[in-house]
């Protein structure tokens, strides 16, 4: 690579180390890699989405991909919790209710979680 091209950038976000590598042209970022980012709460999605949409592109299921072509999932803590119930039928009204969401909506779920 020609002198000067930064080859790595570390940052932290929310407590989580990061770094990226640059493979060149020929590495370009794709949703086939995506970062997870859980949320305490509605509020601190709604913080992240929305700073991530700024010249992003929302997707389906809490993805989105921010200005850079990085593609993060968006997920409340509580939704971790729910789709690991026991209760196949609990699990499946939560998944069916997030199919159809972009931006995830925790009172949504959780409605559909309690039936």
């Amino acid at each position: 690579m020609p002198e000067g091209t930064l080859l790595t950038v570390e940052w932290e976000l929310a407590g989580q180390d990061f770094m990226l590598i640059n493979g060149g042209p020929m590495a370009k970022p794709s949703p086939f890699i995506s970062l997870f980012l859980l949320c305490k709460d509605q509020q601190e999605v709604d913080g992240f989405w929305d700073a991530f949409a700024q010249g992003g592109a929302p997707m389906q299921c809490g993805w989105i991909t921010d200005r850079f072509g990085v593609t993060w999932q968006v997920v409340p803590e509580a939704m971790e919790r729910m789709i690991h119930d026991p209760d196949a039928e609990k699990v499946e009204r939560v998944m069916r209710a997030m199919f159809p969401m972009v931006k995830l909506d925790l009172a949504t779920l959780e409605a559909a979680y309690r039936g």
